[in-house]
């Protein structure tokens, strides 16, 4: 999935989504478990905005995103910000670094994107093996409630000053399985409307399944909330932010 026109208009849509407390939440919860700076894996990067703010805040970044579009997006933010950050087109569930990093992100339910739970055991075990011994893993996934109660055969509509955007689910409760269908009506120039579309699909996991996968991949978990604030979770969060360490040694001829 390339993400095409939705790369070109993906900011736009997005700017209700609070990067800047993001950020800061992640960048606290970072600092809380010991980890103050050094070399920070933003994994499902996007166009590079919560690259860039965790970079403001001291880490050096590695951003990784499946789509070319989406990182062509990024690449253009990174001379405009004169950035030193480094993008990678990559699954992460296929992640292959030089080196190791000091911790990694996961954020806006990348994890959901993922088609089966073999792939979100590789891409924890790929994240453990490229990750320092005591490193940090912060990442969130959309719930099964959110999937099933909220966005289940919802229509959703944007209309910003130069996209309107109509947003369609249809979900199936057997596979857990959410197929979102977006139509796109961008402003061109000389006043007129384009139509476009784009199609994919998310996928929601049982919370007990993502933290025992994590803990068989060398992670201890240091605590679940309701998204990025301080909360506890409950049987209605919408998203859930994990934090785990590295405690384990992973080895190379245990990745597929």
């Amino acid at each position: 999935m390339s993400y095409g026109i939705f790369s070109s208009v993906y900011d736009i849509l997005t700017e209700n989504v609070d990067y800047r407390k993001t950020a800061d939440k992640i960048c606290s919860l970072l600092s809380l478990n010991g980890v103050d700076g050094g070399l920070l894996l933003d994994l499902g990067c996007g166009t590079g905005t919560l690259s860039f703010l965790l970079e403001e805040n001291g880490y050096d970044v590695i951003g990784i995103d499946v789509s070319p579009d989406m990182l062509s997006e990024a690449n253009e933010k990174k001379y405009e910000k004169n950035s030193s950050a480094l993008f990678l087109c990559q699954k992460i569930e296929e992640l292959d670094l030089y080196g190791t990093v000091d911790c990694a992100v996961c954020c806006l339910d990348t994890l959901n994107h993922l088609d089966r739970i073999e792939k979100v055991r590789e891409a924890f075990r790929r994240i453990s093996l490229f990750m320092n011994m005591n490193g940090i893993l912060i990442f969130d996934f959309n719930t099964v409630h959110k999937h099933r109660d909220i966005l289940a055969d919802n229509t959703f509509v944007y209309d910003m000053d130069d996209v309107y955007c109509v947003w369609q689910n249809t979900y199936d409760d057997e596979n857990k399985k959410t197929d979102i269908d977006l139509d796109f009506f961008i402003k061109e120039e000389d006043g007129a409307y384009s139509r476009y579309g784009e199609s994919f699909c998310e996928y929601a996991y049982e919370t007990d399944e993502i933290l025992s996968i994590l803990r068989e991949c060398g992670f201890t978990v240091l605590g679940c909330y309701d998204g990025y604030s301080d909360n506890a979770v409950t049987d209605t969060t919408q998203r859930i932010t994990v934090v785990a360490k590295k405690t384990e040694l992973i080895y190379k001829d245990e990745i597929k």
